[in-house]
């Protein structure tokens, strides 16, 4: 979710939103536009990328105007912006105009940094808008969005969102907002798995289930699934790992309550709950084979290998073998 990291005056004379995360992106912009209508219901927005702002032009929009009108500018992709223009916006910047909002948008990273510094120095509200990555960030993105709408979802429901989704954010808030309008209550696992089990059983998250459960022929047809329908073999094997991981974290820590031991490992309590479950028929050398697996299949889906499915292949199976190395003593 985007934060805020400057004051949060939505009608500031300028907000840049820093980062390369679409849906916040947009986000940030729609939320100064409303805001400006909200002052003024004639407000003139402009939405520019760096080829429509050409050096003089900043200055013709946000020249006084005989009707005093507000105007919100949007600048796309300002890390684009030419020399010469920048230095229009730099100044623009010591002494913006009033009933204004100058909103630019830059991916942050070197590329046009004199800028996203002069904003800052000029103290400019920042957003940020990073891209989610991790599978904990976008957990967290899904459980504000149903904090947003008011509406409870249990964390099962959120966690199975994600992997059923994925990981555009477009379509989990659009997910989100799906599920509260056509549900009513508390929105659990279940209910997700009714909106989106087609999805689920695609996810990288249910191939890595399968295999540490032990379920070979599962685990494989979800990771043939997964793959013709796109999933990134890189996600298959990061959710491979973090499976294994959790089966190792879980098996050598101390006994004790969900509530303690999610503190501990840093995993949430019905996390705790569902690898008790999978850990069955494990051992340390299972685990360690399982881990010596993916990182086999890491390795061959990032280029040490000729066919990614086919590494995936023999790790799911190698993980699922050593999911049942007790009961082979």
């Amino acid at each position: 979710m985007a934060k805020k990291t400057a004051h949060d005056d939505l009608l500031a004379p300028v907000t840049v939103a820093v980062g390369q995360e679409e849906l916040l992106l947009d986000r940030a912009v729609r939320e100064v536009v409303a805001a400006a209508r909200a002052a003024d219901a004639d407000t003139d927005v402009r939405d520019l990328n760096p080829e429509q702002l050409q050096p003089g032009t900043l200055a013709e929009l946000t020249s006084p105007s005989l009707f005093a009108e507000r105007k919100v500018v949007v600048v796309r992709n300002a890390q684009d912006l030419s020399a010469d223009t920048v230095k229009d916006v730099k100044a623009y910047l010591g002494a913006p105009a009033e009933e204004i909002t100058l909103v630019l948008l830059h991916a942050g990273g070197a590329k046009g940094k004199t800028l996203l510094d002069a904003a800052r120095k000029a103290g400019a509200r920042e957003v940020l808008c990073p891209k989610m990555t991790k599978p904990a960030d976008r957990l967290a993105f899904v459980r504000q969005e149903f904090r947003g709408t008011g509406r409870s979802a249990t964390p099962e429901a959120c966690q199975a969102l994600v992997d059923a989704i994925g990981s555009d954010l477009r379509e989990l808030a659009s997910a989100v907002s799906q599920l509260v309008a056509d549900v009513e209550g508390t929105i659990d696992e279940a209910v997700v798995g009714r909106y989106y089990t087609g999805r689920a059983e695609a996810s990288s998250f249910t191939v890595a289930d399968r295999a540490v459960e032990g379920r070979a022929a599962d685990a494989l047809e979800a990771l043939r699934w997964s793959l013709s329908t796109g999933v990134a073999p890189v996600m298959i094997t990061s959710a491979l790992a973090q499976g294994v991981r959790a089966i190792g974290k879980l098996s050598s820590a101390r006994g004790g309550r969900p509530a303690d031991l999610a503190r501990e490992l840093g995993m949430p309590p019905w996390k705790i709950d569902r690898v008790r479950q999978q850990m069955r028929g494990w051992t340390p050398d299972g685990v360690a084979i399982a881990l010596r697996a993916v990182a086999e299949a890491d390795a061959g889906v990032k280029g040490g290998g000729d066919d990614p499915g086919y590494a995936l292949e023999k790790a799911v199976v190698a993980i699922a073998r050593a999911a049942r190395s007790r009961g082979r003593g």
